[in-house]
């Protein structure tokens, strides 16, 4: 079949058709090449011993202001392909990038994306790969069930699982890290939230995941980039994919909050401070640009490719 868009009848089960099973594992990364090199060599690792799979790595260059080193191709893995961005457009917008290019080739069977820091543990993939190949059209997410931050960062990210319960209704504890069947690309790759946000964008979008139990891991080099800032502009950006929900549970709030307007200050200052994180969730859902999410391909610059 010719490269190109899939519809969902087409991206059906693979497997049934007697043919070996392709993995891309895409990973973005902007300068952290040490990082990458030593996560290729836990890949391969991860992998040995899984018959019949085909692994190929995709690396999405966020535009690194470092030379990228020549890869040393691991033994399973079969190949390494860089793909380099013109502009650094930041984590999720790569990730964005990389599932609307893979919706648009036919070359392979499912989707893994995971980040290049150790965070997402590498000896984890062989239980997506498991998980996924026992309900082959199913997307698999890596649940969080134990995380490697500090109290204070934790503490924050636990408030975050809360009010994305309170107002959007749902219940997110799974970040990048996750094997996506073709047809959910493809669902993806339409919807401009995913610009924003990738776990918001996959909960919203995509109705049945299934999951395995996660550990974040440690990074391999370095602290870690995810100061207290962006942890609250990555937190907006999930719950702003629910937007419209959002705007309708606080309104009912703040109608409700009003028949106790006489108890004083503090319900005036819940329903300031009500006002005001709508207000955030409304500027922090301008992320979503719509004409930069669609012609994202226009940021593709340079490919190389590295085989055994």
């Amino acid at each position: 079949m010719p490269g190109g868009l899939w519809d969902i009848k087409t991206c059906g089960n693979m497997y049934d058709r007697g043919k070996m099973s392709k993995f891309i594992i895409m990973i973005p990364v902007y300068n952290d090449w040490e990082s990458l090199i030593k996560l290729l060599d836990e890949i391969n690792k991860s992998i040995n011993g899984l018959k019949k799979l085909k692994f190929e790595c995709v690396i999405i260059n966020d535009a690194s202001t470092s030379i990228a080193p020549k890869i040393n191709v691991p033994s399973n893995i079969s190949s390494v392909n860089i793909i380099d961005m013109k502009k650094n457009k930041g984590h999720a917008r790569c990730n964005a990038f990389g599932i609307r290019y893979f919706a648009k080739i036919s070359n392979y069977d499912y989707l893994i994306l995971m980040d290049a820091d150790g965070e997402d543990r590498p000896e984890e993939i062989k239980l997506l790969v498991e998980k996924m190949l026992s309900e082959k059209n199913v997307s698999v997410v890596a649940k969080r069930i134990k995380r490697s931050e500090g109290l204070i960062f934790q503490s924050l990210y636990q408030l975050h699982k809360l009010i994305t319960i309170i107002f959007a209704g749902k219940n997110i504890n799974f970040g990048n890290y996750s094997c996506l069947t073709k047809a959910d690309i493809i669902t993806l790759s339409l919807k401009e939230s995913l610009w924003s946000t990738f776990s918001g964008s996959l909960k919203k979008h995509i109705p049945k995941l299934n999951s395995i139990n996660s550990t974040r891991g440690t990074r391999y080099f370095g602290p870690s980039k995810m100061s207290l800032f962006k942890l609250g502009i990555h937190s907006f950006s999930i719950i702003a994919a629910f937007k419209n929900t959002v705007f309708i549970r606080s309104a009912i709030l703040l109608i409700i909050s009003s028949y106790f307007i006489e108890t004083g200050l503090p319900i005036i200052v819940f329903q300031i401070l009500l006002v005001l994180f709508n207000l955030m969730i409304y500027l922090v859902s301008l992320r979503e640009n719509k004409k930069e999410f669609l012609n994202s391909e226009l940021d593709e610059g340079e490919k190389k490719s590295y085989t055994h």
